[in-house]
């Protein structure tokens, strides 16, 4: 059975793989599909979709394969990762195989990119009176097309020599408890499930260890995001402990969700984790997309 991965960054966000390297890297590695979720946005779905359907994918090549064969092209599923805030918790949703050209909901995600170019531009006037020379229109000059987050923000401070790493960049500067730090707007994980659901989606709850939650809160969330709408849970991730994922996966059946996994790979900007296989041990089984595609096709997605 071929692995898949159902959560990936690129360039568009955070990460630093173009959609299109997303997709011969996927080729290159054997993967079935993989799910394209970059951060509020679905600017890259197009180019990875047009990509991986482009005439000759998994075609003869020469010094390929036993028998001169590329792997086939991956399928790409089109998601997205909506930030969201719970009782002063950073909250992601996954939204998986979204209708990416839906007017409601691109109309949504204009809204949060909105109230991002704000936050970026206070931040960026923070960082001036801290005396780092930057401005909102150098870090969108520096990483054209993307959704600018902090990432790229430690990654400008650290090119133009104003700390020594990226972490240095976030413990000075752009870190929660950072002096140049804003916070930005966000919606409950309730009304992404909602607005993923009304785009046709499939909506997934991220990598809930992540969240440092008492087993307790984990279900009232859980519990309340079900009532919304909930599918699934990531019961599957680079960094769980096995505990961790024996407890999502207990938690997927007593929620009656579906379980979903991903390696959120984000190329350099989290060295060390691979895409389809996270830090050497993770395998995402094919097996797991039927059951999501088939609740994708409930909602009217595929």
């Amino acid at each position: 059975m071929r692995p898949i991965d159902l959560h990936v960054h690129s360039s568009c966000s955070d990460g630093t793989v173009s959609p299109a390297g997303l997709v011969e890297m996927a080729r290159a590695k054997g993967l079935a599909a993989f799910a394209l979720t970059d951060h509020d946005t679905v600017e890259g779905l197009a180019e990875a979709m047009q990509y991986a359907a482009k005439p000759g994918a998994g075609q003869p090549a020469q010094g390929e394969g036993k028998a001169g064969l590329c792997p086939a092209a991956p399928q790409v599923i089109p998601g997205i990762e909506l930030s969201t805030e719970y009782h002063g918790r950073d909250i992601h949703v996954l939204g998986l195989y979204i209708d990416h050209q839906d007017a409601n909901f691109l109309e949504s995600l204009k809204k949060f990119v909105d109230s991002r170019r704000e936050r970026n531009q206070k931040m960026c006037a923070l960082l001036q009176q801290a005396g780092v020379s930057v401005s909102y229109e150098e870090l969108l000059a520096a990483y054209p097309g993307a959704v600018i987050t902090r990432a790229h923000y430690a990654g400008y401070l650290l090119d133009k020599g104003f700390v020594k790493s990226r972490q240095e960049a976030f413990d000075r500067y752009v870190g929660d408890h950072a002096p140049c730090f804003v916070p930005r707007e966000k919606i409950t994980p309730a009304q992404a499930v909602a607005l993923i659901l009304q785009a046709g989606g499939v909506p997934i709850l991220a990598h809930p260890p992540l969240y440092h939650m008492t087993k307790k809160q984990l279900e009232t969330l859980l519990a309340e995001l079900k009532d919304a709408g909930l599918l699934g849970i990531e019961a599957i991730y680079s960094t769980y402990a096995p505990a961790d994922e024996r407890l999502m996966r207990s938690l997927a059946s007593r929620y009656g969700l579906l379980i979903s996994g991903g390696s959120d790979f984000h190329g350099e900007n989290k060295p060390g984790l691979e895409m389809g296989t996270g830090r050497g041990g993770l395998f995402v089984p094919e097996s797991l997309l039927l059951p999501i595609r088939q609740a994708a096709r409930s909602a009217g997605a595929v």
